[in-house]
């Protein structure tokens, strides 16, 4: 694995006033290039917090993200332009419903990155017929499946060319059924070497594709380590409970 460290978050918190909630606390990790990482636990334990704070959607209380060498918790960081470098895919879709899926596909590269119209079209259409979806490229979102636009949403964001992507549950809203072809995606992404932050209830995603496996719970990761030891021997009780309910 390639020891060139990507994100590295340093005694990461985040703290709800309200109801004195700590969603994360003094959370420490790092995510190395190539490095698929997968975020597992249960919910409410802090997995989507902690990879919204990857790229300051959710503002931490307290602690850094470093991306790439910078510290982009630092007030005088533009966090616009390191988010371009960051992809991120939701469990809802979040397609403009009013565009073709070329537009939507299109629209960020032109506008963000200064591509002309016919060269955001043209990665559009390479990464539309990678994952089969070339002869969608004039459909609207509400004419898809589930799993094409989830699909969509993926390679909408390889459209800006990112350093990692991020996932938060992105098979979660789906029909069990579309669930395998977002999945190919992703473990398709993996294998060309893209740094993937995932956070997904997928065990059998977790134990396949992973390089690493992060166990949280109450704001905190527990334990971490390869799949065949997270999944094989876990060490730590609440580790082996969790996963005693669902394998």
């Amino acid at each position: 694995m390639n020891t060139d460290v990507l994100i590295r978050v340093d005694g990461l918190s985040k703290h709800f006033p309200q109801g004195d909630i700590y969603a994360l606390n003094n959370v420490s990790a790092q995510i190395h290039r190539g490095e698929v990482v997968v975020v597992i636990g249960p919910s409410g334990s802090g997995k989507s917090t902690f990879l919204r704070c990857l790229n300051l959607l959710e503002m931490p209380t307290g602690g850094t993200v470093t991306f790439d060498g910078v510290d982009i918790t630092d007030p005088k960081c533009n966090i616009n332009v390191h988010r371009q470098k960051m992809g991120m895919v939701f469990q809802h879709f979040n397609l403009f419903p009013h565009m073709t899926i070329l537009r939507n596909m299109s629209l960020a590269p032109m506008k963000l990155l200064n591509k002309s119209k016919e060269a955001a079209e043209a990665k559009a259409m390479e990464l539309l017929n990678r994952v089969g979806l070339a002869d969608r490229a004039g459909a609207y979102p509400s004419q898809l499946s589930g799993g094409q636009k989830q699909r969509i949403a993926i390679v909408r964001a390889l459209c800006m060319e990112p350093e990692v992507m991020l996932f938060d549950e992105p098979t979660s809203a789906l029909d069990p059924e579309m669930v395998g072809e977002v999945l190919d995606v992703m473990k398709d992404l993996a294998k060309q070497g893209m740094t993937m932050v995932v956070v997904t209830h997928e065990m059998g995603f977790a134990r396949e594709v992973g390089d690493r496996v992060l166990f949280m719970d109450h704001g905190v990761i527990l334990e971490e380590g390869a799949p065949k030891e997270i999944f094989g021997a876990p060490q730590h009780p609440r580790t082996q409970e969790f996963l005693s309910k669902l394998i």
